[in-house]
């Protein structure tokens, strides 16, 4: 079983096991992470291994500032600026691989390109005292509703791994906005954190929507994200034996006979309901209910996102 430590208690002890190619779950302000050195190709193993996770999908290497992640992408003035603007913070660069960059391939699962952000608070301060970049995907097993708390970490990995360093419930509760950064023009390979209009305003260009070939980051399945549960998005009743995933004010028909009913904003506030997200539907998992329902929830702003995570949990599953 994982050890479970207090952000302000867990500094020593994780940077042991990174120095010893473990993995550690740690917070971050989007979601909580499963870290490991992304220069050691054990450690990185040890990720994929504890997630389940497919090889073909890279991983995201979070590094302590700008200067770390020069020696490991090619930064152009757009790509700086964005990360001027956006760093500390959840915004994820994917730029082209530098020559001698000493992430190990498993990193960037054998693409070109290697998928760059700086967190806030204690990954931040982890980076810094390691020296090395860390790859750190979501802490929570391959597919499966990401994790807010340390507490959801440990029910889905903590016989797997040996540290879960504990900072609370995280503030943005969406996992980072990813861009690519393709010369003069910016592609938005998953929306997060950080609204697209937002991101937009700073480069002063529009992006552009989609990878252009294949899963070019993380958390670009199609399917993934997903409860035990089936979920129907866009619901317009709740059908019986159903648990009700709700937004805003008014209720969807039969939104009474739900077998249990959480709701993401009552307020209709798109930040509350980013960072309930996660966390709520997997209490709504927990109810039994085979089939969860979603309200419909605006597009606009992070809403985007959090639709992009509603659709990719309700998309159909390997078998």
């Amino acid at each position: 079983m994982a050890e479970i430590l207090k952000a302000d208690d867990a500094m020593e002890r994780a940077l042991a096991l990174l120095e010893d190619g473990q993995v550690v779950a740690i917070p971050t302000e989007t979601v909580y992470g499963l870290a490991g050195d992304a220069t050691r190709g054990d450690a990185v193993a040890r990720i994929f291994e504890a997630k389940g996770r497919p090889r073909f999908n890279p991983l995201i290497a979070h590094v302590s500032g700008i200067v770390m992640a020069s020696g490991i992408a090619v930064f152009d003035p757009l790509s700086e600026k964005l990360a001027q603007a956006f760093w500390p913070g959840p915004l994820t660069l994917v730029l082209p691989l530098a020559r001698g960059a000493t992430i190990h391939p498993l990193v960037t699962a054998g693409l070109d390109t290697v998928a760059l952000r700086m967190p806030q608070g204690f990954g931040a301060q982890l980076i810094a005292r390691l020296g090395r970049p860390l790859a750190a995907p979501s802490a929570n097993s391959s597919g499966r509703i990401t994790a807010t708390t340390a507490e959801a970490v440990d029910a889905d990995l903590g016989r797997k791994i040996p540290l879960i360093v504990d900072g609370g419930q995280t503030e943005v509760g969406l996992e980072s906005t990813i861009i690519k950064v393709e010369g003069e023009t910016l592609r938005l390979l998953r929306p997060g954190g950080i609204a697209a209009g937002v991101i937009e305003a700073i480069a002063g260009i529009p992006l552009l929507r989609g990878a252009s070939a294949g899963v070019e980051a993380p958390g670009m399945l199609a399917s993934h994200y997903a409860p035990g549960a089936a979920v129907r998005i866009g619901a317009t009743r709740v059908m019986p034996g159903e648990a009700l995933l709700a937004f805003g004010a008014s209720r969807i028909a039969d939104a009474d006979k739900a077998v249990a009913t959480l709701n993401l904003s009552a307020s209709g506030n798109l930040r509350e309901a980013a960072t309930n997200l996660f966390s709520f539907m997997q209490a709504l998992d927990r109810s039994g209910a085979p089939t969860i329902a979603v309200e419909p929830i605006p597009e606009t702003g992070l809403g985007e996102a959090i639709n992009d995570r509603l659709r990719r949990a309700a998309a159909p599953r390997d078998s």
